[in-house]
């Protein structure tokens, strides 16, 4: 897209909000970069250059809008949809890989050399591993500093800096203000618009909870995502209280409970509250969160493919931009969906509430009914089966699943490789291709999974006039590739199932 100056040009002097994360702008004569719905009056096109990352802008020397936030941008739809070595490697960034476990342990977890993947992402992304890291650092400082009452010092480890002394320079360097001049700011702004938040957040209240917004795209319908994880929702660690989806978190130094809302208006947002055991889990919990909601989809790309398509025009144009329900944790739905074979959302919910009882992590809830972190798959390699009331073939199954998962032998992450994946998957006794595609749906999250032989997608292809055998219906699926995840949620949410609660907003 960057490479692209025309198209670059047209989309910034139309301040179009759709193409935010796609790239950024710097400004020669300012020294600034943007993005490029930016509301100021647009640059002269030849004093415009065009960055694949915010890394690869500040490390020519430019720095961060006060305006337009460009550190707040929604990620790039790119990491999404694509499952090269380059989108592989962000999504292990945006998880806090590199911060915990340096380019070493990025490297390692994609099964090649540091130095591959350094020379790959500096010529795709104009930026290495470490500035990468380096701008989630101080985004993530931003936030804590403009949110909460933390002293500085704290922010700077929370945040994942080495030193006071780099996080200092660093956001100097970034946002052209001391963190000091940036939390005066930010209570400046709060207090003129009435304690209301600003672009990425405010005052968490209690201690250890972070307040903040979380941008997407639009056009967004929230009725099947919130509705999908609300009515197959695990007791004890997903629930839904005072409008808001609420689940528990496992994460690399603590636990956490995120609160997700949707606000709708002519600006929406996804209101996230995070209570976090440990600061330093913040850039990941917002990943993790932003990563379950789908919200760094491009839904006018998606939408405008798949309405190519008669019988999908007009679900389409009733409900445009569904996104994919997916996870925060990939081996969690693995389990999840195993136990859900073959039985209804009600019984599944059960056995998986069995599981969380018995093998799960227990947690404070001050603000709710969460009980429950899920167990991790160590955890439930221990289990009886003749203890989980199913047959017996489908306990052989969950059992290899647990193992394969707890010795390392399927990876399920943010890195993993979906082909990969899908053939160890499919290896396992009692994984068909219905399972198969559901965890890559949701928990790899390929945007282009697609269970033709789900009981709801053929039903619904029938009702639309599409071709209602699997075989059938995959070849007819081939024109809307890589969207065909997308595609399922506006089936399931045709007649005759349209009615069902995974498809409605949930209610008090």
């Amino acid at each position: 897209m960057f490479t692209d100056t025309e198209r670059c040009v047209r989309a910034v002097q139309s301040k179009d909000a759709r193409f935010d994360g796609w790239f950024f702008t710097g400004v020669l004569t300012t020294g600034i970069y943007c993005r490029p719905s930016c509301p100021v009056v647009p640059p002269k096109p030849q004093n415009m250059r065009f960055y694949p990352s915010s890394a690869a802008a500040q490390q020519a020397g430019f720095r961060a809008c006060k305006r337009c936030r460009p550190d707040t941008s929604p990620g790039s739809p790119e990491w999404n949809h694509r499952a090269d070595l380059t989108a592989r490697a962000m999504r292990l960034i945006a998880d806090g890989v590199v911060d915990r476990d340096g380019v070493e342990g990025l490297a390692a977890g994609l099964g090649y050399s540091a130095r591959q993947i350094e020379r790959q992402l500096r010529a795709e992304l104009g930026a290495g591993p470490l500035a990468l890291a380096r701008a989630q650092r101080a985004q993530t400082a931003r936030v804590l500093i403009e949110t909460s009452p933390l002293p500085m010092g704290d922010i700077a480890f929370a945040a994942g800096f080495s030193s006071i002394r780099t996080f200092n320079d660093t956001v100097q360097e970034v946002f052209a203000l001391a963190p000091t001049e940036l939390r005066r700011r930010a209570a400046r702004s709060r207090a003129g618009t009435g304690g209301a938040p600003g672009a990425t957040g405010t005052g968490g209240g209690a201690p250890g909870v972070i307040s903040l917004r979380l941008p997407f795209r639009q056009p967004l319908t929230p009725d099947n995502l919130f509705g999908h994880l609300v009515a197959t929702a695990v007791p004890g660690v997903e629930e839904w209280r005072g409008g808001a989806y609420r689940r528990t978190l496992r994460l690399p130094y603590g636990h956490g409970i995120a609160s997700l809302t949707p606000r709708p208006g002519p600006h929406p947002y996804i209101a996230a509250r995070l209570a976090l055991t440990d600061q330093r889990d913040l850039a990941i919990a917002i990943s993790r969160c932003r990563r379950l909601l789908d919200l760094d989809a491009d839904p006018v790309a998606v939408d405008e493919q798949l309405a190519r398509d008669p019988q999908l025009a007009e679900l389409i144009a009733k409900a445009p931009g569904r996104r994919v329900p997916r996870t925060t944790d990939g081996a969690e739905f693995a389990v999840r969906a195993v136990l859900g074979q073959q039985v209804s959302t009600a019984a599944a919910r059960t056995h998986a509430g069995r599981l969380v009882t018995a093998y799960g992590t227990e947690i404070e809830d001050a603000e709710g009914g969460l009980t429950h972190l899920f167990p991790e798959p160590g955890a439930l390699a221990g289990l009886d089966p003749a203890a989980l009331a199913m047959p017996q073939s489908r306990r052989t199954t969950l059992t290899a699943l647990v193992a394969a998962l707890a010795a390392g032998d399927l990876d399920l992450g943010g890195g993993s490789d979906w082909e990969q994946a899908r053939r160890q998957l499919a290896e396992l006794p009692g994984i068909g291709p219905w399972t198969v595609e559901v965890v890559a749906m949701r928990a790899l999250g390929d945007p282009d999974a697609f269970p033709a032989t789900d009981l709801g997608v053929r039903k619904a292809a029938a009702g639309l006039g599409l071709p209602g055998s699997p075989a059938a219906l995959v070849r007819h699926s081939a024109a809307w590739r890589p969207w065909r995840a997308y595609a399922v949620q506006y089936l399931w949410a045709a007649p005759p199932a349209g009615d069902h609660p995974i498809n409605l907003m949930p209610t008090e």
